[in-house]
């Protein structure tokens, strides 16, 4: 279980903020970053200094070029023109520490502060059941029958998503007043109190037994997709065997014998057909149950 991101946060930002959670829990503990650094001043003044001694490089060059000290020259000339490529080459480069990545992920998630969870929002119950949420939708996002159309494809790359925010957001709220609930009933409740104590907890508990009555949901939606799926991987071998089965009738009736056909391989059409009329009721299947969540 990772960085939960609010599906509204765009895919790059959403990227950056699951690939850095243990930055993440730094900065809400009240870590900040150091400023970028200003610029070196040497850079403009190395460039000046530079520029101004070009003509006396030039001047000198051209006395050495027309004397015997030509080979000197052109030594010179090809120092001067080295210096000059790689300063012009330093000066386009943007200094490593001008935008550290520190800062970039701080500002990304003051700006997003909200919009997403991490690990420790959880207690170890709610990390459980988020976790069955997410197989559940991790398992329908790469079934091969969600990527082939056959399901929703679309509904389900928007409400899937937007499912597993909403229980984590509601998971992490439930973890945070189970908490100071714990806390209270540490410090020892007076007789009193008791009696408002207890449909406090009444009320945790049926929070927690809706959220869990959505997961076991998710996990009915991908329960169909995966008998789908086994009844679409079983009907694609079927059908690669019956593109083979004429070979298999040639060497029958070469060889004389044709009349030991099996009836295994005559069936091979019926049973395409029928893993097709179950691939069908498959996909019917999950459509009801990803109705039922939609509800």
């Amino acid at each position: 279980m990772g960085v939960v991101v609010d599906p509204g946060v765009s895919p790059e930002v959403a990227g950056l903020l699951r690939a850095n959670a243990p930055l993440l829990s730094r900065i809400r503990a009240g870590w900040v970053p150091p400023a970028a650094p200003a610029a070196p001043r040497h850079r403009s003044a190395s460039a000046a200094l530079l520029l101004a001694a070009t003509p006396a490089v030039i001047a000198c060059m051209a006395v050495l070029l027309a004397s015997p000290l030509a080979p000197a020259g052109f030594m010179l000339l090809g120092t001067y023109v080295f210096i000059v490529l790689v300063k012009i080459a330093s000066m386009g480069e943007v200094a490593e520490d001008d935008r550290p990545h520190e800062r970039g992920v701080y500002e990304q998630a003051r700006w997003h502060d909200g919009r997403y969870l991490l690990p420790e929002d959880f207690d170890e119950e709610a990390g459980q059941v988020l976790a069955r949420a997410q197989r559940a939708i991790g398992s329908v996002l790469r079934s091969h029958v969600n990527a082939e159309g056959l399901l929703d494809d679309a509904r389900n790359a928007v409400m899937l998503p937007a499912q597993e925010w909403e229980i984590a957001r509601l998971l992490a709220k439930l973890s945070a007043l189970r908490l100071e609930h714990r806390e209270l009933l540490s410090r020892g409740i007076a007789p009193e109190v008791a009696a408002v104590i207890e449909p406090l907890e009444r009320a945790l508990a049926g929070s927690e037994a809706a959220v869990v009555a959505r997961v076991e949901a998710l996990e009915r939606y991908a329960a169909h997709v995966a008998d789908a799926e086994r009844a679409y991987h079983a009907r694609g071998q079927i059908e690669e065997l019956r593109a083979r089965l004429p070979k298999y009738e040639e060497l029958l009736a070469e060889s004389g014998a044709d009349a030991l056909a099996v009836p295994e391989i005559e069936r091979l059409a019926e049973d395409a057909d029928v893993l097709e009329r179950t691939l069908r009721r498959s996909v019917r299947s999950a459509h009801e149950a990803f109705r039922y969540l939609e509800s």
